[in-house]
């Protein structure tokens, strides 16, 4: 149980998503300082408060913060940005690098198969 165990948990897979959540987690306070201190501060800067947060409805007795989901929504719209152009600027880069000259050997098989397969 122990070897497997092992197996599982050091697999090349598990620790690239491990390094991806710690990367994830890293980038999540990044973007959390970029909205706070510059994307609100402009917000501040043009309404006159530093968040949405203060943004409520009244209904009855109760009150609806619409605001901390206006900021929740501020954020999630810059971190969707922010990934997408990561992303899209990794599949240029992918696009860009030069492709071996030697076909794999799964496409040299398929051939043979298809060569075979015509002369029959």
């Amino acid at each position: 149980m122990l070897k497997e165990f092992r197996g599982f948990a050091f697999k090349g897979n598990l620790r690239e998503i491990a390094v991806g959540l710690i990367l994830a987690l890293a980038f999540s306070a990044v973007v959390t300082a970029f909205v706070d201190g510059i994307v609100m501060a402009l917000i501040a800067a043009l309404f006159g408060q530093p968040s949405f947060d203060d943004v409520v409805w009244n209904v009855g007795d109760g009150v609806i913060r619409i605001g901390a989901f206006l900021t929740a929504l501020v954020n999630f719209l810059i971190v969707a940005w922010v990934l997408f152009m990561l992303v899209r600027t990794a599949n240029r880069l992918r696009r860009q690098e030069p492709e071996s000259e030697a076909p794999s050997e799964e496409i040299v098989l398929l051939r043979e198969i298809r060569d075979s397969l015509a002369r029959r």
